[in-house]
């Protein structure tokens, strides 16, 4: 073996090592059990049947012109019907091929989705299996399995509610009473709810068939298209943790059964048995059911030939390790220029010139070990997902329906998941030729020739990578439907042209959101691998929104003096300054100090400007960096704030969250991926630990200093990297001395935000896991924000304080909007009375046709209204001269309420709305011009 090879079997020994070690630490912390996930879901149900805010609007602002992940497909008998599932933003339909979509699983008990599937012979019955099956970071745990009998119009939980994860659903093709489903189980902690399940009554009572271990799940399930007793399951081994990902093992493999699931036998011919296999995915010919083709993720390790990234010396002169050799002497006898060189090509921080290191190593600050030392072995986060040499994905087929098997690739297919095949694992076989394979992965490959030689089939029609789901027309292998990172795409000739069916698909997985101060004001967001975009506040969500920047989007901050200097970036602190006039971009990601240990970035990494002067820049690695130059150059104002003891394959302990005080320049708040919090209140001179008093080595997801009172600081942490899901929400009035929990009353659900009300200081909204809570007394209670707005996870939130919005970044449904005047007008009042709170525009002409209707009329007025007791109101709309022109009877919630009336012909002037409950009544005044 040489010697990279023996450098690899070494680290991959360290890992696993390191895997079991923390393993052990991780599950000090305690995974939420399945009573506390159930009752969750109740408590989240109950919550939502007595929300006052339950008809409270939301607007969708989209957008749709990127969309977001589709991770299955699922076609009815004509064609024309079909249902996709979005990774977190629910099941959507069509009935007129992709014309339209309406979403029909919003208000359950999850909207994350593992695998959808219909019942061959009765399109009406559904199945949808929550819980997303790719392991990414951001896949949110299910709440089990539901069935629609009516072609989705209703759902009925059917259990395995601890599953929490479904790789595959199959219905049996004559009965539809049998079922099998595979379960993955969780994903950050091992359980024994994995496996294989079968019904034989329509999910009243279930059996596990197949279990491996507490650490492997069911992947994939085919039936054989001849024989419904011939069942193909995959199961894969896999362990995600906050700080590493396993994501092969020796429990993954291929079992058969030839009794409808009752027992199976492992696939051992031909196929890896090592623990190097990873996900597999398979799919059976239609027109010759004996061959079976399969994917697998083969993680066994390569020599990597690969080039490697910055320190890749080869057309300099001067190189680090040469540099380790030389005195102190012989670098100031350097010339400058080729100094330069070798600090410019390696990227040392922007203040390291020749002149500077040669000062400092005058002073003795440095030496020549720290030059050479100065990335520390350590490599890009990046770069180690697509620069680390694995075998890759691999193709294999069986012609006897699974019992033998043999690898037929001759293409080298390593780029086709790069390191990361846990995202991928779909392989799809021609409806009509068994010797046409699809495989689905960063592009999307066909075969022509039985999976030997394989050739991209995504490049036209504008296609996004990362691909999901491929549904191919049983009737017409032409017709094919696609699903990818980028939404929905369908073409008529088998792949060589795509359409994008984005106009209604509000699935945009938003890790962030920012608003600038423009009239009307912009909003901007990173996405899950669509990038960095933004668009009006006043758009609809089909309206196109304009694009910064590519990768997975993340942190977005806009300079409000100008509104057109935006910073932002993509994964693992690649972060630049945009202007968006003039389309000027410079990167200004800092470096770190000599004799520091390299940058350590978190997936999403914190970056904030000043609100006191906007040419500061603030960024964290481990470290706190501070721009006073709008990140032209850097200093840094910390040390590693991070407990820096877990390692692994996914950068870990890193800075997670960076926020400033309003009231003192100064006074900065740092958070960390592994559970500590500082303060600083002389820019960084001093830092105090303030993580005492609070949950420990919990992931810091937001930190909210208060815009009402010196000192009030608000935290959230949450557990979701170890499938804790308990909300954590801390309040503290002394700059983090002293911390109370403010979360009583919400449900298990992962908190990722907190934002406080700019103009009431006991208004709190609270984004978690599954939805949006409001608190108006300061964090004692919380009401669940749900209706308009569906239980989708959210990432992020701003305030446009000018126009009194609240602006949502679901990872999921896109971007919703909320006026908070309403809310604002009835805290304010303090009253316990009916209101009615305002009324939409009234615009109409009748002399314009009909057809107008919409683009220049407005007839149709809405009325929103609230009622502090649950019954019948009666609404009125009156004249200036107290005639009655309307009325209408309406069963009202104790809460928010909105309604509608058709406007007639009554002429320009001045009206009044009414709503009448017992002897209670409100009214407000408006005007038809």
């Amino acid at each position: 073996m040489n010697k990279k090879l023996s450098m690899i079997a070494f680290w991959t020994a360290a890992i696993c090592l390191a895997f079991q070690t923390n393993q052990a630490e991780a599950q000090q912390i305690r995974p939420t059990s399945a009573k506390e996930m159930q009752e969750s879901v109740k408590k989240h149900q109950e919550m939502l049947e007595n929300s006052p805010y339950r008809d409270y609007p939301a607007r969708n602002v989209g957008p749709t012109n990127m969309s977001g992940r589709i991770v299955d497909i699922e076609v009815s008998s004509d064609f024309k019907t079909y249902y996709v599932a979005a990774a977190s933003g629910g099941v959507w339909k069509t009935m007129d091929n992709g014309q339209s979509f309406t979403p029909i699983f919003d208000h359950l008990g999850a909207m994350g989705i593992g695998d959808m599937a219909i019942a061959p012979s009765n399109d009406h019955i559904i199945w949808v299996g929550t819980g997303e099956n790719n392991s990414s970071r951001s896949t949110y745990a299910g709440a089990g399995v539901y069935k629609s009998s009516d072609a989705g119009k209703s759902w009925e939980f059917m259990g395995l509610p601890f599953s929490q994860h479904i790789g595959q659903i199959q219905i049996h093709p004559q009965n539809p009473e049998i079922v099998w489903v595979g379960s993955m189980g969780s994903l950050y902690s091992r359980n024994e709810e994995r496996g294989l399940y079968k019904t034989t009554d329509g999910g009243k009572t279930w059996k596990k068939t197949l279990y491996i271990n507490d650490n492997t799940g069911v992947i994939d399930i085919k039936i054989h298209p001849q024989n419904p007793n011939i069942i193909l399951a995959a199961t894969w081994e896999r362990f995600r943790q906050a700080h590493d990902f396993v994501g092969n093992g020796k429990g993954s493999g291929i079992w058969r059964s030839e009794d409808g699931g009752d027992t199976w036998t492992k696939a051992m011919e031909g196929f890896p048995q090592d623990e190097f296999v990873g996900r597999i995915g398979f799919d059976f010919s239609v027109s010759r059911p004996n061959v079976v083709y399969a994917l697998l993720d083969n993680q066994k390790p390569q020599e990597n030939s690969r080039p490697q990234g910055p320190r890749n010396l080869s057309k300099v002169d001067l190189n680090l390790e040469s540099i380790r050799s030389m005195t102190v002497q012989d670098i100031l006898n350097l010339e400058d220029e080729k100094l330069e060189k070798l600090l410019r090509s390696n990227r040392f921080a922007s203040k390291y010139n020749s002149a500077s290191v040669k000062r400092l190593l005058r002073l003795g600050r440095i030496t020549p070990a720290q030059i050479a030392d100065y990335h520390g072995g350590g490599q890009d986060a990046n770069a180690s997902l697509f620069d680390t040499s694995i075998a890759g994905a691999e193709v294999y087929r069986s012609t006897d329906a699974g019992k033998s098997w043999s690898k037929v690739n001759e293409s080298n297919l390593d780029r086709l998941y790069n390191t990361y095949g846990y995202y991928f694992g779909e392989i799809r076989v021609n409806t009509q030729n068994e010797e046409e394979v699809f495989i689905l992965g960063v592009p999307l490959l066909v075969s022509r020739d039985g999976g030997k030689t394989f050739a991209r089939t995504d490049t036209v029609g504008d296609v996004h990578s990362d691909h999901q789901a491929l549904w191919i027309n049983p009737q017409d292998s032409k017709h094919l439907i696609l699903g990818n990172d980028g939404g929905l795409y369908i073409s008529y000739g088998g792949g060589e042209r795509w359409d994008h069916l984005n106009n209604e698909l509000t699935i945009s997985q938003f890790y962030s959101i920012m608003v600038d101060e423009k009239t009307p004001y912009n909003i901007y967001g990173g996405m899950q691998d669509n990038g960095v975009w933004y668009g009006k506040s006043t758009g609809k969500p089909s309206d196109v929104w304009t694009s910064l920047m590519g990768g997975d989007g993340m942190v977005v901050a806009v300079d409000t003096r100008s509104n057109d200097i935006v910073y932002t970036g993509f994964q693992f602190g690649n972060y630049f300054r945009i202007n968006t006039t003039t389309g000027e971009r410079k990167m200004v990601t800092p470096s770190h100090d000599i004799g520091r240990a390299p940058n350590r970035w978190n997936w999403r990494t914190p970056a904030i400007l000043s609100q006191h002067n906007q040419d500061i820049f603030y960024m964290g690695s481990q470290y706190v960096y501070r721009s006073l130059d709008r990140g032209d150059t850097w200093e840094t104002i910390s040390p590693d704030l991070t407990k820096n003891q877990k390692s692994g394959n996914v950068p870990f302990a890193t800075l997670t969250v960076i926020e400033e005080s309003p009231f003192e320049f100064g006074t900065l708040y740092a958070g960390s991926d592994d559970g500590n919090l500082w303060v600083t209140k002389d820019h960084g001179s001093n830092w105090a630990d303030i993580s005492k008093g609070l949950p420990q080595n919990r992931w810091i997801s937001s930190i909210t200093p208060s815009q009402h009172k010196e000192g009030l600081v608000y935290v959230t942490l949450t557990g979701y990297r170890f499938d804790e899901f308990t909300p954590f929400v801390y309040k503290s009035p002394d700059y983090g001395k002293t911390w109370t929990s403010i979360a009583a009353g919400l449900p298990f659900e992962a908190v990722n935000i907190l934002k406080e009300d700019p103009k009431f200081d006991n208004i709190l909204y609270v984004g978690t896991d599954h939805g949006l809570y409001i608190s108006t007394d300061g964090g004692k209670s919380y009401a669940l924000f749900q209706g308009h707005l569906p239980n989708v996870a959210i990432y992020d939130m701003a305030i446009q304080k000018r126009e009194n919005e609240l602006v949502i970044g679901t990872h999921g449904r896109s971007v919703f909007i909320i006026d908070l005047k309403p809310i604002h007008q009835l805290v304010s009042s303090n009253s316990k009375e009916i209101q009615v709170i305002n009324t939409s525009e009234i615009r109409y002409n009748p002399r314009l046709s009909a057809w107008y209707e919409g683009i220049v009329n407005k007839p149709r007025q809405q009325i929103l209204f609230y009622t502090p007791v649950e019954g019948e109101v009666k609404l009125e709309i009156q004249n200036d001269k107290g005639e009655v022109i309307q009325s209408w009877l309406q069963k009202a919630r104790a809460g928010f309420n909105q309604s509608s009336w058709e406007y007639g012909e009554m002429g320009r002037g001045k009206y009044k709305v009414y709503v009448y409950s017992g002897n209670d009544k409100g009214e407000l005044e408006f005007e038809v011009k």
